[in-house]
């Protein structure tokens, strides 16, 4: 961790002050907008909308969204360091105080940030809050204290699972796969995530030779990872004629294991962003990607556009597609929970709550339902979520094949997710923890997002 300035330094003045501080008011607004359930949106959305909002340069906007991931990413351990250091304890109902004082922590404990102006700005920030100007003093008291017992804090962060981790997820995960795995888990999220990539194979190159130009890994399951970006991901070789995409490494695996082949009829439901359409198209299949967001549909459409691939793209919602010709195969990635992608999306482990989950099983069994009708007789069906909860997994497909006699499961095998038995539930269906490949170990690969997936064929 590199030094920081004293906290009694001189503030910074000018341009560069004025920018630093509508930084640091867009990160502190989003995070008490998120954890005040106020808009609805993900981080990594509201902070564009934000950053637009307030006309933040490249600069500024990427130092909102480092002060906000950080914050979420360890808000337990933030709650449990500012409550200590407050004479009534931390106020609870209170997402802007609790957003201002655990922006101005996470800038202390975690970022590389002078100590005064995390410090400074945000005692700025609350006095120019009618509703917390006059706590002001309370914001400079604490956050000083918080900067003087910075050691004894960051010794103090222990045990992800219990200190760091939402009662409701930690039951949960304990529940389901045992307290030293959903400890894992918690440590895995800590670590963040790589950026991994699906290459494009063609006869001219392979996975060996992108790992060599960008310096990547080439990870069991097929993706390369990168392990040293300096530079934005557009600008690195390969991306301007469409040799590959980001996508991680478990969202690339559900795709593959439909095993599309050229000329077949392929719809994908749920589609955007576009990762797995663009694998289907790869393949050569005739592809119909499907997906209710107009907006996420036209990034769909640009990604085609850069990769050089096609396929037939409606808006619309899966479950009313007016489709009367059977596809070959389909592809559902369903709306969720996305507790499996937390190392990468901070913000969902404390913005998605219990109650969210009846919502979402009832809607995924609808589209699974539709799904299935897709199906030509002999054809396959793959169901995924990007989360760790049961109900959306392993429970979805077994009340499905209960529901629909005509549908058989098709065990993954290890040769097809890289010989990892480890990534393969009881019942055959993909099952990967962000702990798997590493993620809770300095000296591994850095992890994977929790992915599900069940691979199901329409008999004859």
């Amino acid at each position: 961790m590199a030094p920081r300035r004293n906290a009694d330094a001189p503030a910074e003045t000018g341009d560069r002050e004025a920018a630093g501080l509508a930084a640091r008011r867009v990160a502190q607004v989003v995070v008490a907008d998120l954890l005040g359930k106020g808009r609805g949106l993900a981080l990594e959305d509201a902070l564009a909308q934000g950053a637009r909002t307030a006309g933040l340069d490249a600069a500024d906007a990427g130092l909102a969204r480092a002060i906000a991931t950080a914050t979420f990413r360890r808000l337990g351990y933030l709650e449990r360091a500012l409550g200590a250091r407050m004479a009534q304890g931390l106020p609870r109902n209170e997402p802007r105080l609790l957003a201002l004082l655990a922006t101005g922590a996470a800038q202390i404990l975690d970022l590389n940030v002078p100590d005064h102006a995390a410090v400074d700005l945000s005692v700025r920030l609350a006095k120019g809050d009618r509703a917390l100007q006059h706590l002001a003093g309370l914001v400079n008291a604490v956050l000083r204290r918080v900067v003087r017992e910075r050691d004894a804090i960051l010794a103090e962060a222990d045990a992800p699972l219990r200190h760091n981790t939402p009662d409701w997820l930690a039951s949960r995960w304990r529940a389901a796969y045992g307290e030293e795995r959903a400890a894992a888990i918690a440590a895995a999220h800590l670590r963040g995530a790589a950026i991994d990539l699906t290459v494009r194979a063609t006869p001219e190159t392979s996975l060996d030779i992108w790992a060599e130009r960008l310096g990547a890994v080439v990870l069991p399951t097929g993706s390369l990872r990168l392990t040293d970006v300096r530079a934005p991901v557009a600008e690195l070789s390969g991306y301007g004629e469409g040799a590959w995409w980001v996508q991680d490494a478990a969202a690339a695996i559900p795709a593959r294991l439909l095993a599309p082949r050229a000329g077949e009829r392929i719809a994908d439901l749920c589609a955007a962003p576009g990762g797995k359409t663009a694998q289907l198209a790869a393949s050569g299949a005739r592809v119909t990607a499907v997906d209710r967001s107009a907006p996420r549909l036209e990034r769909l459409r640009q990604n085609l556009a850069r990769l050089g691939l096609e396929a037939e793209v409606r808006t619309g919602d899966a479950v009313d597609l007016p489709e009367t010709d059977a596809f070959d195969a389909v592809l559902l990635d369903a709306p969720c929970s996305a507790t499996g992608t937390i190392r990468r999306h901070p913000d969902v482990a404390w913005t998605k709550t219990g109650a969210d989950l009846a919502k979402l099983t009832a809607l995924q069994a609808r589209l699974l339902d539709r799904a299935a009708s897709l199906v030509r007789p002999g054809g396959r069906l793959v169901y995924c979520t990007c989360s760790l909860e049961p109900e959306e997994g392993e429970a979805q497909v077994a009340a499905f094949l209960a529901r629909h006699a005509a549908y058989e499961r098709v065990p993954v095998e290890p040769g097809e997710v890289g010989g990892l038995p480890d990534l393969i539930g009881a019942e055959g269906d993909l099952r990967t923890l962000p702990a798997h490949l590493g993620g809770a170990d300095p000296a591994g690969l850095g992890g994977i997002d929790g992915f599900f997936a069940s691979r199901l064929r329409r008999r004859n």
